[in-house]
């Protein structure tokens, strides 16, 4: 049906490739392009084994925009998966605009130089796309991604008024290894090192990092430490969602993980601001990244699973109602289907979902849009379909408190 590209060959990208190549009636002709093309080799390869499909690889520094375009008009795609850091999607959407072709990402934009990530300078680009005939999907992994269908399921099918969500995200696995991250090393830290932020009554309330938590039930799983984040998706939900009074993310850290990363923190390794060293200015942040595990290589012998899922409190018939809607995904599983990881593989499954969606028109139009603004039924039954099932529960005691 269609040509895609995919950009980005670590963990996600991998599984994005994979879950292409296993729905070919869609992705007819795949491509799969990164700054090392060995590791698009590497995966091809994987991909021609375990399922008997052909996918072209291709190297291209996404930070050129000329190098992207130039990549983009020789293979002439519909559509490009942006599964590669989040500081280059400005730079490929540029060029998805300058090439004519549609795009889609994972995770919204932050500058290199500053650990701060907001939709503002992605949602500038909305009157672009629409003018060009195109059409930019933000952020269609899981958080964000199918946590925000999840609540905009939740608000078509189950109430007349949503008033509390809280997003709620455990990974119970244990990959054996000492201090590793599940995704980018570089992007998780950023992510959980800044202060923590929650809406609440019409504005945002900020928290030093990681102070507030409890343990939350998560299913099959049991209580687990949650701690409050500040999460890309609850700028688009507030905003798209009016009648919230309050929203929070909630993530699982172990206490091994948290001591590790405040040794690190004490020391100075997770600064992102360049030092001298040996006469070279060098990135901390950067240099650990370079000596973590990288998270594509945590799959093998990983055991365990991940637990998400949006919490919710609101009306419906003039009556109180709650919901929990959310998916457990099995490391152990997602391995022997895809050779990756249960965090890459919650990823890469929604944005393959995601571009489906797009291709086969049912999302299709031209744009900026969250997942939230889409019709949340066709990704409910493809993620039925796709491996991350879908439970949901009506009525049952959730683990927060409500104002009275």
């Amino acid at each position: 049906m269609a040509k895609v590209l995919i950009i980005g060959a670590g963990g996600v990208g991998s599984v994005v490739a994979h879950k292409c190549a296993m729905n070919s009636q869609v992705f007819t002709t795949i491509m799969l392009a990164s700054r090392t093309q060995a590791k698009c080799d590497r995966i091809a390869a994987e991909i021609q084994e375990m399922h008997g499909v052909t996918i072209q690889t291709a190297k291209v520094d996404a930070d050129v925009v000329a190098e992207t375009v130039a990549l983009i008009r020789s293979f002439n795609p519909v559509l490009v998966i942006n599964v590669a850091l989040p500081y280059q999607d400005l730079p490929i959407m540029d060029a998805c605009l300058e090439a004519g072709v549609h795009y889609m990402d994972t995770a919204n934009y932050e500058p290199k130089d500053v650990a701060k990530f907001e939709y503002s300078w992605q949602w500038a680009y909305k009157e672009r796309f629409e003018q060009a005939g195109l059409m930019a999907l933000l952020g269609c992994g899981f958080d964000p991604g199918a946590t925000q269908v999840f609540t905009a399921y939740a608000a078509k099918h189950h109430f007349d008024r949503m008033d509390y969500l809280d997003i709620v995200d455990c990974n119970a696995g244990n990959h054996g290894k000492a201090f590793a991250t599940n995704f980018n090393p570089e992007i998780n830290i950023r992510e959980i090192t800044q202060p923590g932020r929650y809406w609440e009554n019409g504005e945002w309330v900020e928290i030093p990092a990681m102070s507030i938590h409890k343990p939350i039930e998560y299913p099959a799983i049991g209580a687990r430490e949650s701690y409050v984040l500040y999460h890309e998706e609850l700028e688009s939900l507030v905003k798209n969602f009016p009648t919230l009074k309050r929203a929070r993310f909630w993530m699982t850290f172990g206490q091994a993980y948290l001591t590790h990363l405040e040794v690190l923190q004490n020391v100075g390794m997770t600064r992102i601001d360049s030092v001298k060293f040996n006469g070279m200015d060098i990135v901390p942040l950067e240099f650990l990244k370079a000596v973590l595990p990288a998270p594509d290589s945590l799959g093998e012998n990983y055991t365990g699973q991940t637990s998400i899922g949006c919490q919710i409190k609101g009306v419906k018939d003039g009556e109180d109602r709650t919901y929990f809607i959310w998916n457990n995904c099995d490391h152990a599983e997602t391995y022997r289907e895809v050779r990756g990881q249960a965090v890459s593989y919650t990823t890469g499954v929604p944005a393959m979902i995601g571009a489906m969606l797009m291709l086969t028109g049912v999302w299709m139009q031209p744009g900026v849009w969250n997942c939230e603004e889409l019709d949340p039924d066709p990704f409910i039954e493809q993620m039925n379909k796709q491996g991350l099932p879908v439970n949901e529960r009506v009525n049952i005691p959730l683990p927060h408190e409500y104002p009275a």
